[in-house]
């Protein structure tokens, strides 16, 4: 194995490393929001979606976590409007996956 090869293996592998510690951050958040009806539709999701989101959509997953409980569930169910920055794929997927959770 060449030296270049070795450092191309080692940079894939932390950025690997990287996304996946990522993903498991935002499992364990999504599981215990503090909001027994967002915890549910968050945890649901994450586990159903979570390993196929890119960099950028986990990224965009990460800032919706962020979001303080009341105002995303307003988003959610359609009470107030979604501000631009968070008005994206990945707030699309949530909400879809929310429409279609069966009771």
């Amino acid at each position: 194995m060449a030296p270049n090869d070795l450092a191309r293996y080692s940079k894939s592998m932390t950025l690997t490393e990287t996304i996946e510690v990522r993903r498991k951050k935002a499992l364990f958040r999504a599981q215990r929001r503090g909001f027994r009806e967002l915890d549910l539709v968050f945890a649901a999701f994450a586990d159903s979606h979570l390993e196929r989101l890119d960099g950028a959509q986990l990224e965009k997953f990460e800032a919706l976590l962020s979001v303080p409980d009341w105002q995303i569930f307003g988003w959610i169910m359609g009470h107030e409007a979604v501000p631009g920055p968070f008005d994206h794929d990945v707030f699309a997927l949530l909400r879809d996956y929310r429409s279609n959770l069966k009771p």
